[in-house]
């Protein structure tokens, strides 16, 4: 099986590449890298956890674009949140994007890597034609 790599090699602070890509296809599936609420500009979004989730799938869609996915081919996710206690608050925008039958998912509370508040990973599945 083969692999393709979607996307340019991230940039962090100061201009240093990442070493990850934004997405990878093995097969028929799709993994998209962690997304957090960065705006165009490299900046974190202000706003609370409801602002940073909806940055953060708008950034989780726009990767899984790059592999001609979309949130419906969503068949996993991952959240790391920084606050428990923003996990009602999150479950209320997450949910918006998910509206039929949503995908399997797990959640747990980690410190971050970034000063967001929240990062989503996701796994999607769409045959190659």
């Amino acid at each position: 099986m083969s692999k393709i790599h979607y996307g340019s090699q991230p940039s962090g602070a100061g201009g240093n590449k990442l070493p990850f890509s934004p997405a990878v296809r093995a097969g028929d599936f799709v993994y998209a890298s962690g997304q957090v609420a960065m705006d165009e500009r490299g900046e974190i979004v202000y706003g609370g956890i409801e602002a940073q989730t909806h940055q953060t799938m708008k950034n989780l869609e726009k990767v899984l674009a790059l592999a001609g996915c979309t949130l419906a081919d969503v068949v996993k996710v991952t959240v790391w949140l920084a606050d428990t206690r923003d996990f009602w608050s999150f479950n209320r925008t997450y949910i918006s994007y998910f509206p039929g039958d949503p995908p399997a998912r797990s959640c747990v509370r980690s410190d971050m890597m970034v000063d967001c508040k929240v990062e989503i990973e996701a796994i999607a599945y769409k045959p190659v034609a």
